[in-house]
């Protein structure tokens, strides 16, 4: 169910397997902490400056750790994923992030609506701070919501509420996932594209691939879209909540600040999202109307096995083996021998996307390598493309390979007479008849043909239609 299409994971043993990271984990308990250290700190020196830890420590202090401390490339062995995935300690640890995250997120707020006696600069840096605590709040969501479980979906909601970005929920697992590495994709950057041509073209793209997603969904219902039902309105409305609670509370001239916060901390999200896929393209496989994009596998994400940063983003940068298996949880995330690798961790890629001429120099030449010279390969800014091209012409045409069959391209369905359930080969999802989907449009009775072509698995993202294997008995 798991095995991922060309690829390949280095060996390891199950003697006495024990996951040395364990208690690490608990390290990324410190980041929603960074709110509470930057009050002590100023209530014992009276230096404002310990206001903006948030920034300090993301773009200083642990890009420097991952220099000094390197890498980590164990891979827990098949054997003991399964064990891994049941041990619920792992799971309490992004539990707990959430309470740490809000206490300091209201109390800032507090501080900042007359609790202390604040300087203008002071309050900036404490939004900022709390932004960027929000931001690694987002990624928390990220690990929770691509979950089964309902509690941890609310969960990831409520950790989004307080950037007001709640549409990532449903954008970023039905959308992203299915696209990632394509133009399509709002939230793949293109080679030439700066962060800063990325961030709008994200920011506004994201938010409407949310709405379509959802406005789609309850089209299938013979519904219209406006209801609190629809994840995009009922995301929304928490944040809507939140902020005009504590806006009566403290007054209104806290919203500038909450402006501030929400705004780094989803900007701290896309730089992420920047970087995850700068360039990287699936190729179109298959034949006319049956052309489509290639499977997902790991040459199509950048991953670093930078430890620090690892730890305090639950093997956020383990992205090839997330987009593969997107229900997988952190603590069981393998690293691929053949994934691209960033030159250090997401916290150090973060100060070169700020500044694109230095970005430039240090990945332009690594995406030319991962596609052998061959840019016309790579997912291009449309208005550079003939420019980049011009400096960089692809090399002798070669004989393409027989992908259609590698893609799977061909429907799974055919030769099927009646198919009364269908289940996602990646994460086991199944579909049956007889039951339907109501929460994706689908009435009981629903027939597969009916399904739409275009439909993909709501569990993990990863698989069409297409790719489902039917089943001629319905499940028991």
């Amino acid at each position: 169910m798991d095995t991922v299409v060309n690829s390949t994971v280095p060996q390891g043993s199950t003697d006495s397997w024990k996951d040395k990271k364990r208690y690490l984990w608990l390290i990324g308990l410190v980041v929603p902490s960074l709110a509470f250290i930057g009050y002590g700190m100023w209530a014992l020196t009276g230096w404002g400056i310990w206001f903006w830890i948030g920034p300090v420590v993301i773009l200083v202090v642990v890009p420097a750790i991952d220099l000094m401390v390197g890498l980590d490339r164990s891979n827990p062995p098949d054997d003991v994923i399964e064990r891994l995935e049941q041990d619920r300690y792992y799971r309490w640890i992004t539990f707990l992030f959430l309470p740490i995250q809000y206490l300091g997120f209201v109390g800032a707020l507090w501080l900042i609506g007359g609790g202390a006696d604040l300087t203008t600069s002071d309050k900036i840096g404490l939004a900022v701070s709390v932004g960027c605590i929000g931001g690694i709040g987002i990624n928390t969501a990220h690990e929770l919501g691509h979950k089964r479980e309902a509690n941890e979906r609310w969960l990831s909601k409520i950790a989004l509420a307080q950037s007001f970005y709640g549409h990532f929920y449903i954008e970023h697992n039905r959308g992203h996932h299915v696209r990632v590495a394509t133009p399509e994709d709002p939230a793949s950057s293109r080679f030439g594209e700066n962060f800063y041509q990325f961030w709008p073209r994200t920011v506004v793209g994201s938010l409407k691939s949310a709405w379509r997603i959802e406005k789609r969904r309850y089209a299938r219902k013979d519904q219209h879209p406006f209801r609190i039902g629809n994840d995009v309105l009922n995301a929304w409305l928490m944040s809507l909540v939140l902020w005009a609670a504590l806006t009566v509370w403290l007054g209104p001239e806290i919203l500038p600040y909450l402006v501030i916060q929400a705004v780094v901390g989803f900007s701290l999200l896309e730089v992420v999202n920047y970087m995850e896929h700068y360039g990287m393209l699936r190729q179109k496989v298959g034949v006319g109307e049956r052309q489509r994009y290639e499977r997902v596998d790991p040459t199509h994400s950048w991953n670093s096995n930078n430890i620090a940063t690892n730890v305090l983003l639950y093997h956020l940068q383990r992205h090839s083996d997330h987009h593969a298996n997107p229900t997988r949880r952190y603590q069981s995330l393998r690293d691929f021998e053949e994934s691209p690798v960033l030159p250090t961790g997401y916290a150090g890629m973060i100060v070169l996307a700020i500044v694109p001429a230095v970005w430039r120099r240090v990945m332009d030449p690594r995406v030319l390598a991962h596609f052998d010279g061959d840019l016309s390969r790579a997912n291009l800014s449309p208005r550079k493309r003939d420019k980049i091209l011009a400096k960089y012409p692809p090399p002798a045409a070669t004989v393409p390979g027989d992908l259609e069959t590698a893609a799977g391209a061909s429907s799974s369905t055919t030769g099927v007479d009646e198919v009364l359930a269908a289940r996602c080969p990646g994460c086991g999802y199944t579909y049956e008849v007889a039951a339907g989907d109501e929460h994706e449009g689908f009435a009981a009775g629903t027939a597969w043909a009916d399904v739409p072509d275009s439909w993909c698995c709501p569990d993990c993202g990863v698989r069409d239609k297409a790719d489902f294997v039917p089943l001629t008995e319905a499940v028991a």
